[in-house]
């Protein structure tokens, strides 16, 4: 077993991605970000609509460029690990890539729903999947994808920049689970599900789960990146290695990933697949260990930031600092609504659709930014207490705290609002959960700093001898400022 060593994380969110060494010894974790760099959606005219793509080929090479930074660092990196948003995928032939992977943004998905229910219906859906119904789940996308039947292999986009990296095709099991086709309950996939997505046989690989190794990098990769590693499989649904940096050190926790999404919820030993599940739309999605992260996917701050975007659009120079302060000093009441209603999916002019919720729902609309900030922030905080009201109910978990980790743990007066809607402590940090989520799994499986074959519980308690999160007490005598009479969401 090796006391110290140093690993690559590749962490590839929706908005960015970056390049982060994790030095691993006994006393914890340290990082060093050596690379970032933009992502986001590529827009192309597809007859007669504008499409949406990720420009994958670009982020192969944005991401060979940070591994080239790492090794000029540290030329004795032991191991690489990839994490991604989930449900993208790109298709190959003969070993090459089709098209540009489609955004989970983009409209296409929808016939896709319609196709997959007509030859199973959402019960069974349910039943077999254990997911929440998002409109943009792979086996929607590959419903309406006019190019499977080309395809001889898909691969989600983690598992795609391995490709490339290793010449191993395999699916992590973790982001396997956001697909729809994997079963709950076997961990496999499932040839049901597979045929309501008209999957062509063979499209799907062999699955491998976090901490086996992919393979070693091809002699042209190590070439251009100037070293030679193992990539190993981490958790590459980037929540998945989030919530194994969640510095729980009690059992009673839920977690809120915070950035560009929200997923709230609680870890379990075992799926939950009852009707109350189904109705409620909570998923059970798979975790490192074989845990099962029963979570439910209520949005996030692409509200605020889809808002910023939008009034810098229109010619303002706003700091965020200052906008979240003049929002923590709001007074009047705002209106709290549904973060998850599918008018606020698609990249557009988010303060307006949030004036037209609320005038379609018998609300005043915000009156100013800092009253639009306030509005988003309320409304998420609701959100999650909602939530997590209900999973405690579906599940019996008696939750004693929230962790908060991701960008969003960063935002003061959410996690403040958060502490007050749920009346729970509230635990924010880390940051960089994902990185440092891909980084221990890989330092476990390389036996970096005592950690060869640790629990998850152990993982954590790494991470909480590292960290330090920031906690946020409920405020008894707080009354938030809120439209009334607020129709209550439904979750």
């Amino acid at each position: 077993m090796t006391n110290s060593g140093t690993v690559a994380a590749v962490d590839l969110g929706a908005t960015s991605g970056r390049v982060i060494l994790g030095h691993v010894d006994t006393a914890g974790v340290r990082m060093e970000h050596v690379a970032r760099f933009p992502n986001g959606p590529v827009t192309l005219h597809e007859h007669d609509r504008e499409a949406l793509h990720w420009d994958v080929v670009e982020l192969y090479r944005q991401v060979t460029d940070g591994l080239r930074q790492a090794f000029a660092a540290h030329p004795e990196i032991v191991s690489i690990g990839i994490d991604s948003w989930a449900v993208d995928y790109g298709l190959l032939r003969d070993g090459r890539l089709l098209g540009l992977p489609s955004h989970y943004r983009d409209e296409r998905h929808e016939g896709g729903v319609e196709a997959v229910h007509e030859r199973l219906d959402a019960a069974e859906l349910y039943a077999r999947s254990g997911l929440q119904h998002l409109p943009f789940n792979t086996v929607f996308q590959f419903a309406a994808d006019p190019s499977l039947q080309l395809a001889q292999r898909a691969l989600l986009i983690p598992d795609l920049l391995g490709y490339w990296l290793t010449g191993v095709e395999a699916a992590e099991r973790t982001n396997a689970s956001t697909t729809g086709a994997l079963n709950a309950t076997t961990r496999g996939w499932d040839p049901a599900l597979r045929a309501a997505a008209g999957l062509p046989a063979g499209l799907l690989p062999t699955l491998r789960d976090p901490g086996d190794r992919l393979g070693h990098l091809l002699p042209a990769v190590a070439d251009l990146v100037g070293g030679t590693a193992p990539v190993t499989l981490v958790g590459s649904h980037d929540t998945a290695s989030a919530v194994v940096a969640v510095p729980a050190t009690e059992p009673d926790f839920a977690y809120i990933s915070s950035g560009t999404w929200s997923l709230v919820g609680v870890e379990l030993d075992a799926p939950v697949l009852s009707d109350a599940a189904r109705d409620a739309n909570c998923t059970n999605e798979g975790g490192v260990d074989g845990r099962v992260r029963f979570l439910k996917n209520v949005s996030g701050l692409w509200l605020l930031s889809e808002s910023v975007r939008t009034w810098e659009r229109g010619g303002a120079s706003l700091d965020l600092e200052a906008l979240l302060a003049s929002a923590a000093a709001v007074t009047a009441p705002v209106p709290v609504f549904d973060p998850a209603d599918e008018s606020f999916t698609a990249p557009g002019d988010m303060p307006a659709r949030i004036a037209a919720w609320c005038g379609a729902h018998g609300l005043s609309a915000p009156a100013s930014r800092a009253e639009f900030v306030r509005s988003i922030l309320e409304s998420l905080a609701t959100a999650y207490a909602d939530t997590l009201t209900t999973i405690g109910a579906i599940t019996g978990k008696d939750v004693r705290q929230v962790h908060i980790v991701g960008g969003g743990s960063q935002n003061r007066l959410l996690c403040q609002l958060t502490a007050d809607r749920t009346g729970l402590p509230v635990l924010a940090g880390p940051v960089e959960a994902t990185a440092l989520g891909n980084i221990l799994v890989q330092a476990r499986a390389a036996g970096l700093g005592g950690l060869g074959g640790a629990s998850l519980e152990a993982l954590r308690a790494t991470i909480a001898r590292t960290v330090e999160p920031v906690r946020y007490t409920p405020r008894a005598d707080h009354t938030s400022p809120q439209s009334t009479p607020r129709r209550r969401m439904s979750v």
